[in-house]
């Protein structure tokens, strides 16, 4: 009887379709016979065309199973021994013969139009396709694993490839342009000059004299050769001011005496309006700063020196800032747009910024509002490459940088545009940021779009009204590197909406639909729902903990040189653990449902999931909810055209081919977007401080790509006849990454001269002294203070500097503002964990100068403190009030003091050349019992250049450091004392 089982239902077919040939035959007969029908009557008999009898059905309810029998053996042939298991059910082919018999004829032997009947309703579900293959009709195809999984790689590194060309692709050596058009080769020779001057830091003769001499000189030049459609008049500024910034969970900063080298081109008979356009020549302290940002001040050099050439007159004036302190935190700005006289014709601004060296300028923030600005880089960027979703990341505070913008933007309410390099972020702020690694090509796309970006602006109308196109907000992204589309944002809200209600219409007719089945649909569908979701949750955890166990046993950072190696390890992670997940739900809870259908409903409930996306990111105003647009537009777009020939024929290659044609579009996007930020973001985990584990951030990314990528390919695993081999593979991967991270192969570093990745130490040699309420020196003493950019901190410096290790961890004098540490930026809470080596004192030759002047009550109930500091171009201040005490106002800022993560107060100050004492005074409030003193003041002072920076001691540890550290390190004098009121 087992044999015979799978044959029942294919014996029930044949036998229907028999039984209908064989009354077909018999009606032929009667009528050849002369055999006449009564109209009106049901005949429950068959006429037998030659014999001319009748064959009644069999009385006996079980001699039907007998005919069956021997009307099968009769008519199949080669399928008898089936037919014994379909006779079995005879009574039911009986009522279906009966039933088939009961048809009314007409005269002449057509069937009665009220007698027809309709065929079936299609079903779509499951259980439908189930009893189609019962039944014996055509059983849909499989996707084969063996094809399958190679096809969707293949589809996945053909995008990658497409991605990486257009990335790559920056522009042709230029060669023969003339003298109106941008010339790489000149702004490349004012590069060379810039950066052999050395680093730049504000204060130093190298930034305020040597740098402002060359650029003075070159203007002179520029000024000599122009046409006599211009004019060209140039400023030195230095100006002294103070300003509060929520940056690094917020300070206030204070400048004196800093440099601006100020150009304004106008046209002959002058004009009103202006245009900006900002670069700084600053560097960080033992730096070149070639791409941040020498090369922009380059490009604005050849620029200015194209536009004079030009005889054609601009409508519009155009600035050039170059401003010398942007890396003290944005101070030059600052002293410009509040103080200049200039800075009021001023209606919009184009900075120029680095986060990398060379490659592509990124447009990463544009406005506020202001959608006419990307309109005008729509229309004159030459090579754009611009993303809202890059300005809204930033904006966001992810990334710890911030730029002149936000100057312009919150201190001059003045609209802009801000483009940064971003490629080779590894190197930023290094030593090895040097010119010759900065492509020819990207100094010359930039120029190309910064200058048309000038004249375009220069030349516009918009640009002395656009307070009456300030307005909205703008959706905008370029498409690889061709252009850009940009409309505005309540645009793109409506038809972010309309596309997410097509898409729930859709969805709902198609599950609502039969009625009858509505709720089985439902319940089924929002299981497939569910179960995406489980497994991208599941997959998060799990990768998750492997990234924990990773950073557990010291193993931080192994991809940190060879990207690769976090792609076969959380990659590989993700993808198994997604696919495990479905396998399991396919092979325990589907195992009696279609793998057609499976399909099918698993691409309507990720359909369901980039819908709500849609919706939810629309609503909250983001204008990154274009991603979801075309995430929910194409994929619909492309099941509707590909529904039957998958309902007809399965998963055929054709139909795959088709798929993934109609997904090129938001896949490749989504690659391209994904490149943007694995650029920016990998080298950022080298310089995130001590407290994130990089593995954990990095996984994340990665888990949350894999989730995107694989959002519309999960259908595919029901489709395919099987997972085991891509499991067995993808596993075997990641159990052999995993075993060479632990063991240490892939080393995070590298000192590789054409492409370093080096890890970035500071080290501090400082004198520290403490004072009671009385002016008595507490505490004194010198060490070197080491500082590990990274997560991995010094246990990779240990075997090459057996004494720096975690017995000298740093500990904190909780009792002092900042730990009694001299922090030069409220950067605390990310670098938790620091080493503090002890070492001689030392002397600089311009020692640090602290000093309270008075000590007053003020007729409101405060106390006032005044001070005098002198000291190098650097120091950091540092505020405590103690308990029952609190900072009320002070002559710093807008005058409201801004507390830093944890409360205590920051103030960083600089200065250029010949600066005068620095005066401020706080005022407090204080209660009665002050015994222990009202506030606690530290100042530290910094010395980054000259004969004070290093000590022996501290530059013969920097020469024992691995060649794979960049090691940057000075000279700093710590002071603080506590005071009271009593002592008045």
């Amino acid at each position: 009887m087992q044999a015979l089982v799978p044959c029942q239902q294919e014996c029930t077919a044949n036998a229907h379709f028999n039984a209908r040939a064989f009354r077909r035959q018999q009606r032929r007969s009667a009528l050849r016979e002369g055999g006449v029908r009564s109209p009106g009557r049901e005949e429950r008999t068959l006429t037998s065309g030659r014999a001319g009898r009748l064959l009644q059905p069999p009385a006996h309810p079980h001699s039907g199973a007998v005919f069956l029998s021997l009307f099968c053996l009769l008519t199949l042939g080669p399928f008898r021994i089936a037919c014994q298991r379909g006779a079995a059910s005879a009574p039911a082919m009986e009522r279906g013969a009966a039933a088939a018999v009961r048809r009314l004829r007409a005269p002449g032997g057509g069937e009665r139009d009220g007698d027809r009947r309709s065929p079936p309703a299609r079903r779509e579900d499951g259980e439908a396709d189930l009893q189609r293959k019962k039944r014996g009709g055509p059983r849909r195809r499989l996707l084969g694993e063996a094809r399958g999984a190679p096809l969707v790689l293949l589809y996945l590194l053909v995008l990658r490839v497409l991605v990486q060309v257009s990335h790559r692709q920056l522009l042709s050596p230029p060669a023969g342009r003339g003298e109106r058009e941008f010339s790489a080769q000149r702004a490349r020779g004012y590069l060379d000059n810039i950066t052999a001057i050395g680093p730049r830091t504000v204060g130093s003769p190298e930034n305020e004299v040597l740098t402002v001499n060359y650029l003075l000189q070159q203007i002179k030049a520029i000024e000599t050769e122009s046409t006599d459609a211009h004019k060209i008049f140039v400023d030195i500024q230095r100006p002294t001011g103070s300003f509060s910034i929520d940056f690094l969970g917020g300070f206030t900063s204070y400048y004196a005496n800093i440099t601006n080298v100020v150009v304004k081109l106008e046209p002959r008979g002058g004009a009103e309006h202006a245009v900006l356009s900002n670069c700084h020549f600053d560097s960080v302290p033992n730096t070149p700063g070639a791409s941040d940002d020498a090369v922009s001040c380059s490009v604005m050099l050849e620029i200015l020196y194209t536009l004079s050439k030009s005889s054609e007159p601009l409508q519009h004036a155009v600035i050039f800032l170059f401003n010398g302190a942007e890396e003290n935190i944005l101070q030059a700005s600052h002293g410009f747009i509040t103080q200049h006289e200039w800075a009021k014709s001023i209606r919009a601004f184009i900075n120029l910024e680095a986060a990398g060296v060379g490659g592509k300028e990124l447009v990463f923030q544009t406005g506020p509002e202001n959608p006419w600005l990307v309109q005008a880089y729509v229309f004159a960027a030459k090579h754009p490459f611009a993303s809202v979703v890059a300005q809204e990341i930033f904006q966001s505070g992810i990334i710890p940088a911030d730029t002149d913008f936000r100057i312009y933007r919150d201190f001059g309410n003045v609209p802009g545009i801000d483009l940064a390099f971003i490629e080779n972020g590894y190197i930023y702020h290094t030593k090895y940021d040097t010119s010759d690694r900065i492509l020819t090509d990207s100094i010359q796309r930039a120029g190309d779009n910064i200058l048309a970006m000038l004249k375009y602006l220069a030349t516009s109308d918009m640009l002395a009204k656009s307070f009456e196109y300030r307005h909205g907000n703008v959706v905008f992204f370029d498409v690889l590197g061709l252009f850009v589309l940009a409309y505005p944002a309540r645009v793109g809200t409506i038809m972010n909406y309309i596309i997410a209600a097509i898409a729930f219409l859709y969805l709902g007719k198609k599950v609502l639909q039969p009625k009858t089945r509505a709720i089985n649909n439902l319940k089924k569908f929002f299981t497939a729902f569910g179960l995406i979701l489980l497994s991208w949750i599941s997959t998060l955890v799990t990768v998750l903990i492997v990234a924990v166990f990773i950073s557990l046993v010291g193993r931080s950072l192994s991809w940190y040189t060879h990207f690769y190696v976090s792609v076969f390890l959380y990659g590989t992670a993700a993808v198994v653990k997604l696919i495990l997940v479905h396998s399991l739900a396919k092979k325990f809870y589907y195992k009696n449902t279609n793998d057609q259908y499976l399909g099918d409903v698993f691409f309507d409930a990720s359909l369901m999931i980039w819908s709500i996306l849609l919706a939810m990111i629309t609503h909250i105003g983001l204008c990154s909810a274009f991603i979801c647009t075309l995430w929910v537009a194409f994929p619909l777009l492309t099941k509707l055209m590909i529904h039957e020939e998958f309902r007809q024929k399965g998963a055929t290659m054709k139909f795959v081919v088709m798929y993934m044609l109609g997904m090129f579009v938001p896949y490749l996007y989504m690659m391209y977007l994904n490149w943007t930020v694995f650029e920016m973001f990998t080298p950022i985990m080298g310089r995130s401080g001590s407290e994130i584990p990089p593995d954990v951030v990095l996984a994340g990314f990665i888990v949350a790509s894999t989730m995107i990528l694989s959002s519309y390919f999960i259908n595919f695993i029901y489709l395919v006849k099987s997972t085991k081999t891509t499991l067995i593979t993808l596993t075997a991967v990641f159990l052999v990454t995993l075993i060479l991270v632990c063991s240490g192969i892939f080393f995070p570093y590298s000192s590789d001269a054409a492409n370093p990745k080096p890890k970035r130490v500071f080290l501090q040699h400082m004198n520290r002294r403490f004072h009671d309420l009385d002016g008595n020196v507490v505490k004194s003493d010198s060490g070197i203070w080491i500082n590990g950019f990274d997560y991995n901190g010094i246990s990779h410096i240990t075997p090459h500097v057996p004494e720096i290790n975690d017995t000298i961890r740093t500990p904190c004098e909780e009792w002092a503002p900042f730990c009694g540490l001299p922090w030069i930026l409220p950067v605390h809470f990310m670098f938790r964990k620091n080493w503090y080596l002890p070492a001689s004192a030392i002397f600089p030759e311009s020692p640090i100068h602290f000093e309270v002047l008075t000590k007053e009550l003020t007729p409101w109930n405060t106390v006032r403190l005044s001070f005098e500091v002198s000291g190098p171009s650097h120091m950091s201040l540092y505020i405590r009030p103690h308990e029952g005490s609190a900072l009320s106002t002070w002559s710093l800022g807008d005058g409201t003091p801004v507390a830093s993560v944890g409360g205590d107060y920051f103030v960083f100050y600089s200065h250029g050349l010949q600066a005068t004492p620095w005066h401020f005074w706080i005022e407090l409030t204080a209660s009665e019992n002050h015994s222990d003193g009202i506030v606690s003041v530290a100042i530290a002072a910094h010395y980054f250049f000259g004969e004070d920076q290093k000590s022996p001691q501290l530059y013969a540890l920097q020469e024992r450091f691995p060649n794979w550290t960049f090691s940057s390190g000075w000279i700093v004098g710590l002071l603080e004392n506590t005071n009271r009121v009593d002592k008045i």
